[in-house]
């Protein structure tokens, strides 16, 4: 009996293999962006200030080592570690040590602590012309300078409702993809003409390109994806609920077959009376049920407990 050979899986791609970056970056975007760099290969170091006063022996000097631990270690799985006070002449001295051997630096101070710590991007690029900064700042321009977190950027981009905190940090992660990507643009800036670049993420700017589809009206309530298509909605169900998105023709189409729902055009998938179709039929069904519908019948959804 013949055997089939299985393909083996393909080994990851690693554009950043080679590529030394340096972070002084703390918290979320900072740690984040620089997981995603050392999964596609870079050699990543980073300096943190000491620990604070009273923290136990091996305590981070980021507080996103005490926020939450498995957060941390998750970020800095794989990433050389070192304390380094910058305020200090041995803090200067072991920054200035790794500088000189680094493609790509990493931080997210305001700007007026950059100049403090004497890495503005002029005197920066004179002594190490090579090397690229990724800056991470709150919001973009004369605005880098004002406070403000996650939350605070969301609620200005209408994406905060009620008094309900946002399920994850939106900003903080889609800054840390646009560090990543920021990297891997300075890197490639550096390879084809030898110099270092100066790039600015603004968290703000995260939040705003998230919000892109509520700007332009797409989850506005009653639009396509915003609750006005009776296949794209949460409803309730037996025992929980179902986030059903059969939203194109086909998957509406099976949809209304698997509920025995008269809808023969598109438009009618955006009346009333089909949504108060589709809600009748799913209350009478269990999650076990629907899941197994699901997967019969190609009807994208996803059941969920009423947590």
């Amino acid at each position: 009996m013949a055997t089939t050979k299985t393909a083996s899986p393909r080994p990851p791609l690693r554009p950043l293999k080679g590529v030394r970056i340096l972070s002084l970056a703390l918290n979320m975007p900072g740690p984040a962006a620089l997981m995603r760099c050392r999964q596609m290969g870079a050699t990543c170091l980073k300096l943190e200030p000491p620990a604070p006063a009273g923290s136990p022996a091996g305590a981070s000097g980021d507080p996103m080592g005490w926020y939450n631990p498995t957060a941390y270690m998750a970020m800095h799985e794989g990433v050389r570690i070192t304390a380094a006070d910058l305020k200090t002449d041995k803090g200067q001295k072991a920054l200035h040590r790794e500088l000189a051997r680094t493609d790509v630096l990493i931080t997210s101070f305001r700007p007026s602590a950059l100049l403090k710590l004497g890495l503005g991007w002029k005197a920066l690029h004179k002594q190490y012309p090579a090397l690229s900064l990724v800056a991470i700042v709150g919001a973009p321009g004369e605005r880098a300078e004002e406070p403000g977190h996650d939350l605070t950027y969301l609620a200005e981009n209408d994406l905060v409702t009620g008094l309900d905190l946002p399920p994850t940090l939106y900003a903080d992660m889609g800054g840390s993809l646009m560090t990543s990507e920021a990297v891997l643009q300075a890197v490639m800036h550096q390879r084809g003409n030898g110099k270092g670049v100066y790039l600015e993420v603004a968290l703000s700017d995260a939040a705003s390109y998230l919000a892109l589809p509520r700007t332009w009206g797409l989850t506005k309530p009653g639009a396509a994806v915003g609750g006005g298509h009776a296949g794209y909605r949460v409803y309730k169900c037996k025992d929980g609920r179902v986030a059903l998105a059969a939203l194109e023709p086909h998957f509406a189409a099976r949809l209304c077959a698997a509920a025995g729902i008269e809808a023969s055009s598109a438009k009618a998938m955006f009346a009333p009376a089909t949504q108060q179709a589709v809600a009748a039929w799913l209350q009478g069904k269990t999650r076990k049920a629907l899941d197994k519908l699901a997967a019969e019948k190609d009807i994208p959804l996803h059941t969920l407990s009423n947590q």
